[in-house]
């Protein structure tokens, strides 16, 4: 066995002893979260805006709709999917007590700079656009939880956090780029998984997280969250490169076809998402 195969098996079996243990060991951008700690600090802000603000971290966004399910907090089991009615039900002050929570978890254990840093900025900034397109896509062209699309938006790369928040502890096999990248593609999707299974988050959720990479919807289907998250991912390299008039709909992906995104309303719904991105930054910086 080669010692790159051999150093994968122990972050592996390292992966499995932490989740098992309910002891994930899971910042995102450091930075991120102080802003939002700072932002929920604010006198009178609005549960629209409490809600925005969560929905910009994804860590915190899945803790905080995990709390809201709990029996300490939901006696009646009434089930909670969405961030606006979360911090309805467990008010601002719980709400920034996790934060703050997490934050400080995050200036304990993390201390990324360089390119490792870099790679977790641009994916957080990633998640946050495809949350903001898959909210959009949801409202404008489902009958789907707008709230729910843009969870599974801002954790559909999950997997990836997790793997790069924790590679620094691995220098032996992260000795390059490529060999980082590559173990990523191969395990981000069930790592992903697993980690949403621990934090109870919605099988439909976890199933457009799993499977939005390489599907297709079957003709006449009912619309799911898979097909708002593959449009969305999908939609992301053209809302970054403003590069939507090059895109071709007759030979573009066919879920976009399947939620009635075409060339008449197509540019209004990445205007759409411009303004609800804005709003989210706006909210944490």
């Amino acid at each position: 066995m080669s010692a790159n195969k051999t150093h994968e098996f122990a972050f592996l079996e390292d992966f499995s002893n932490e989740l098992s243990n309910k002891k994930l060991i899971f910042p995102t951008s450091l930075a991120a979260t102080m802003k939002i700690r700072k932002a929920l600090s604010q006198p009178d802000i609005s549960n629209n805006v409490i809600a925005r603000i969560i929905g910009s971290e994804p860590v915190l966004s899945a803790k905080v709709l995990h709390l809201c399910n709990t029996a300490a907090f939901n006696p009646q089991s009434r089930v909670i999917n969405d961030l606006r009615g979360a911090t309805m039900l467990l008010g601002f002050a719980a709400v920034r007590n996790l934060a703050i929570a997490v934050g400080m978890k995050q200036l304990a254990e993390n201390k990324f700079n360089g390119t490792l840093g870099t790679q977790l900025e641009g994916l957080w900034r990633r998640s946050l656009r495809v949350s903001a397109l898959a909210m959009v896509i949801a409202r404008r062209h489902t009958k789907l939880s707008a709230d729910k699309a843009m969870l599974a938006g801002l954790l559909h790369g999950i997997g990836k956090f997790y793997i790069l928040n924790r590679a620094h502890h691995y220098q032996d096999l992260f000795t390059s780029e490529q060999i980082l990248w590559n173990l990523i593609d191969q395990w981000h999707t069930s790592i992903g998984n697993a980690i949403l299974e621990e934090w109870d988050i919605d099988e439909d959720i976890r199933n457009a997280v799993l499977n939005h990479r390489g599907y297709r919807p079957q003709i006449g289907h009912r619309v799911t969250v898979t097909d708002v998250l593959t449009v969305a991912d999908f939609l992301d390299a053209h809302f970054v490169a403003n590069s939507i008039e090059q895109l071709d709909l007759t030979t573009a992906h066919p879920g976009l076809n399947a939620l009635g995104i075409e060339e008449d309303n197509l540019e209004s719904l990445m205007q759409e998402t411009r303004t609800e991105l804005a709003m989210v930054m706006k909210a944490i910086n």
